[in-house]
């Protein structure tokens, strides 16, 4: 039997490890810190409540073409959706609302947008499971489904702030560019449409769902799954070098890439060595969590049915913050993502105490105290919030980072999504999964199709160490060639 040790526990390298487990692989699990997860961790952050450590809203889990094969309800994973998916208020009043149904969502937003919102997203929407196929993963192979593929990608490679050129009102504006924004770039640089499509027409076909009892039922449920296949998982181990990685086949790396070039030293090819220590990371995430007595007071009604609520104003406003940040300024209004898990979940709430989960955008490695300005922020939209808040638990970037060391600088999305790292991260490569050394293989949000709960980047890093295998049982299988075969006189 076939042998792999995965390092790192979270989604991509769980999901790795089940895929391999499937085929029959003998699979370890290394995971340094004493829970598994990674970004999936859910805990009482504050007293009584169940809050999301960091990956909380997942469209692209539950439409996930490797998630949905495994069956993962047997393992105790429940899907809850909101009423609402997301709202963007503003401050006239007014506000983008992102319902399930692209009908809905076009209808609130007049004749005209509506139906420019219909006729974009409709046909993305209809595609989607199809499309998933081929943009979950890398780019540097022949698509299952070409000609859907060439309708999402040419508006993709789009700046956001040209497709958000396509609706008249402030209010469609506004919420697709808070979308958009989560790619954690300028809205005004190549690609930037990219986040913004896909996320939408994910929740327009599939919902931006929760994981009931909170985003660490993911990965319970991978982790129990791989228990039935026979592998195992060991917490408490941190991997610094290779020496210390047990005896396998092959091993695959849950870890930024600079972590995998530390590990592996000198064993790695220079040109690879290179690329993964110049690999890019993006700004960084600022995140409170509170415990809200009543919920947040929000000014727009839709708001207090949404799953997620974008803050940051108009579109023109979310741009200016997001180059300021990439910059390297703290803006004094930050772009914000609020999420109000528990509407969908109310297990995670003690009464009429609610967990209310928040980040912020800020530079990367950002070290001071953002927490005012994202009480502000709420305050803005929901006047009333700061009189509510019972109790807080504040990440920073630093905390971040020591929290998952993939995170590196507070980038909860382990990697700047410039164009050269969308289209090939963290290296060019035909197999970018691949490290160059024989055997072994990285599988983090590093590699395509990035930053998610959906676990394909584990899954196609998996089928990779998988084609490896195969190679290698063949090569041992081959008969030795004959000496001599063909050549009078030699014997």
């Amino acid at each position: 039997m076939s042998t792999a040790v995965v390092v790192g526990s979270g989604p991509n390298g769980l999901a790795a490890a089940v895929r391999l487990a499937r085929a029959g692989v003998d699979v370890t699990v290394l995971e340094a810190a004493d829970t598994i997860g990674g970004g999936t961790r859910t805990s009482e952050l504050t007293p009584g409540l169940l809050h999301d450590h960091c990956s909380a809203t997942h469209p692209m889990a539950v439409g996930s073409p490797f998630l949905r094969t495994l069956d993962l309800g047997r393992y105790g994973l429940r899907w809850r959706l909101p009423e609402i998916d997301c709202v963007h208020p503003l401050d006239s009043g007014e506000a983008g609302v992102l319902y399930r149904s692209v009908r809905e969502t076009a209808e609130g937003l007049g004749p005209v947008d509506g139906r420019r919102w219909r006729r974009l997203f409709g046909p993305l929407t209809d595609g989607f499971d199809a499309l998933a196929e081929d943009f979950l993963g890398p780019l540097a192979r022949v698509p299952h489904h070409p000609l859907l593929l060439a309708r999402f990608g040419l508006p993709a490679l789009l700046p956001a702030r040209a497709v958000a050129g396509v609706w008249r009102t402030e209010s469609a504006r506004a919420l697709y560019g808070g979308v958009a924004a989560h790619a954690f770039r300028p809205l005004h640089l190549p690609a930037t449409a990219a986040i913004g499509l896909s996320v939408i027409a994910a929740g327009h076909r599939h919902g931006w769902a929760v994981a009931e009892g909170g985003s660490r039922a993911i990965t319970d449920a991978l982790a129990a799954l791989l228990a039935e296949l026979g592998g195992r998982i060991e917490t408490g181990v941190r991997v610094r070098s290779a020496a210390q990685l047990p005896p396998s086949d092959v091993v695959l790396f849950d870890l930024a890439p600079r972590a995998v070039a530390e590990i592996l030293g000198d064993r790695l090819p220079p040109r690879v060595a290179r690329a993964y220590r110049r690999f890019r990371h993006g700004p960084a995430a600022f995140k409170v969590d509170f415990a809200v007595e009543g919920g947040v007071p929000w000014t727009h009604e839709a708001a207090r049915r949404a799953g997620t609520v974008h803050l940051g104003g108009t579109f023109e406003e979310v741009a200016a913050v997001e180059r300021a940040v990439h910059a390297g300024r703290m803006p004094e209004r930050p772009f914000m993502l609020v999420g109000q898990q528990y509407l969908a979940d109310p297990q995670r709430s003690k009464g009429d105490v609610h967990p209310v989960w928040t980040y912020a955008h800020v530079p990367h490695g950002y070290d001071g105290d953002a927490t005012e300005a994202v009480v502000r922020q709420i305050e803005r939209f929901a006047p009333g919030f700061r009189d509510r808040v019972l109790a807080t638990a504040v990440r920073s970037p630093s905390a971040l980072a020591e929290y998952n060391p993939n995170y590196v600088g507070g980038d909860i999305i382990t990697g700047a999504n410039t164009v050269t790292q969308l289209v090939a991260r963290p290296r060019p490569a035909l197999d970018p999964y691949a490290t160059g050394v024989p055997g072994m293989f990285i599988c983090s949000a590093a590699t395509p199709p990035g930053a998610g709960a959906h676990g394909m980047c584990g899954a196609h890093a998996a089928a990779s160490a998988l084609r490896h295998l195969t190679r290698r049982r063949r090569r041992r299988h081959s008969p030795p060639p004959t000496a001599g075969r063909g050549w009078p006189g030699i014997r």
